[in-house]
């Protein structure tokens, strides 16, 4: 069977041929690998819900934790049509490296509900999402100290404010109720900053990557940031806010949008804002009327000439037979495993460079774990520190007139005597956490010869921290 007509690898398979790969380079006793790679449990629950015409439909869902060698677990819940417990077990083990990676104290787990959400109206999905909660609870797959669910494909703060009170009923001599999911409206117990999350951290990992000339010239790119040409497959959440933020921050030139009835393609580049909102208005970017061209097949965009390739949909969009012609040659995994392990090899023997999701996308648990942080605290971020801040910033601002002689600029006081606040707070902490993530890697991969690409770096900065826990804990 030839690479073209090879069937795919599932995608839970895909990524532990990844972390093997990483293994070769991580030095555990015997029998922890398997220990580390297993699923820990999963929960499958059937449910029936009466919907608004009368009638009754069962829904099925699942919920797997990977790890728990540290607690809670935590990975978000995907509403969508097509899900399988293959996928929500892939998702889960990623989250546990992720989580790792990062330095964030969790396991991993995720979750998912078979259903098209557009398919039903507001009341409907509550009542769905709520019925779904009391499974969760009940068999205790979820609470803030054991199994913390956040958003996913298909989910949002909404779906999280309805979990959360769902618990608070079930539950309600829990003092930390808030803290059983993230990712909920800041009114209901969320944090500033946590809806854009994943789509800032992966533009903090691409500021990151382009400090570095070195890493810059292995994808035989030069410069910096500005100009670049991207691609971007899918602007949902993620893709919508990484495309926005590093043009309109960056300089950034996105020059075509792949969504599922298309592809706009415009090489002076794209108004991302623009389109968001035609895909708002009309469900897709067919009938957009900006000068982009439109083309009906959205996969041909994987293979357009590009600097940045940024896949930020779903699973399996790079495999065996489109991966020969990426031309891309840096490829940025927004999406969890859009890059398949048979993709990924014929790519890195090609040269392009590929920055893995394990590391690019865990900009939204890194900001879950400040709300959780917030949530078990019982405290805003900066309410004990801003106005200390804004007063020692003042007195700064007047020391530097009276050495002076001259006042300060306005603007210049402005930003001198500003406390931060939750939304600063939470950014400084996202690009603290993945440029220190980024750079841990990057050791790896400088020190370490028999380690040439980024994935495989990661997943050894990830395996030996797991190893390490499991070790001292004995378990």
């Amino acid at each position: 069977m030839t690479p073209a007509t090879a069937p795919e690898e599932s995608f839970s398979a895909s990524v532990d041929r990844m972390v093997d790969r990483a293994l070769a380079h991580v030095k555990l006793p015997p029998g922890l690998a398997g220990e580390i790679k297993a699923v820990n449990s999963v929960l499958q629950v059937q449910f029936p819900v009466q919907l608004r015409d009368g009638s009754y439909h069962v829904f099925k869902g699942w919920r797997a934790v990977h790890s728990t060698h540290r607690l809670p677990a935590k990975g978000g819940i995907r509403y969508a049509p097509y899900v399988s417990q293959d996928e929500v077990e892939a998702l889960a083990a990623l989250m546990t490296y992720k989580c790792a990676i990062a330095d964030v104290p969790f396991g991993g787990a995720k979750g998912a509900l078979l259903i098209d959400p557009r398919q039903h109206d507001a009341a409907e999905l509550e009542a769905i999402t709520r019925r779904f909660t009391r499974e969760l609870v009940e068999h205790e797959f979820m609470s803030p100290g054991g199994n913390v669910p956040a958003p996913d494909m298909g989910t949002g703060p909404r779906e999280m404010a309805w979990m959360a009170d769902e618990y608070k009923r079930m539950r309600p001599h829990d003092i930390n109720h808030l803290g059983c999911v993230t990712g909920k409206p800041v009114t209901a117990g969320g944090i500033r900053g946590r809806v854009e999350a994943t789509g800032r951290g992966v533009q903090y990992v691409l500021r990151e990557f382009f400090r570095h000339p070195e890493d810059v010239q292995r994808a035989h790119l030069t410069g910096g940031l500005t100009g670049k040409r991207m691609v971007v497959q899918g602007l949902g959440n993620v893709g919508y806010h990484a495309a926005k933020f590093l043009a309109e921050e960056d300089g950034v030139r996105v020059i075509a949008i792949l969504e599922h009835d298309g592809l706009l393609f415009a090489p002076d580049g794209l108004n991302v804002e623009a389109v968001r909102q035609h895909i708002s208005a009309r469900g897709g970017v067919t009938g957009f009327a900006d000068t982009a061209q439109h083309q009906p097949d959205s996969r041909a965009g994987l293979e357009l000439e590009c600097d940045i390739l940024l896949p930020a949909a779903i699973e399996n969009q790079i495999t065996v037979h489109n991966a020969a012609r990426v031309r891309a040659p840096l490829v940025v995994e927004a999406a969890n495993g859009p890059v398949s392990f048979a993709a990924d090899e014929i790519l890195r023997q090609r040269g392009v460079v590929i920055l893995p999701d394990a590391l690019v996308n865990c900009g939204g648990v890194v900001v879950s774990y400040f709300e959780w942080i917030k949530n078990l605290s019982h405290i805003r971020f900066g309410r004990m520190q801003r106005r200390l801040d804004e007063r020692r910033g003042e007195q700064f601002a007047n020391a530097l007139e009276q050495m002076t002689g001259r006042a300060v600029p306005a603007a210049l006081r402005a930003d001198l005597t500003a406390g931060a606040d939750e939304l600063a707070l939470v950014r400084s902490g996202l690009d603290d956490t993945l440029r220190l993530a980024y750079q841990e890697i990057r050791a790896v991969l400088l020190n370490e010869p028999a380690v040439q690409d980024f994935r495989t770096a990661a997943f050894v900065v990830a395996l030996r921290k797991i190893g390490t826990t499991h070790m001292e804990m004995g378990v």
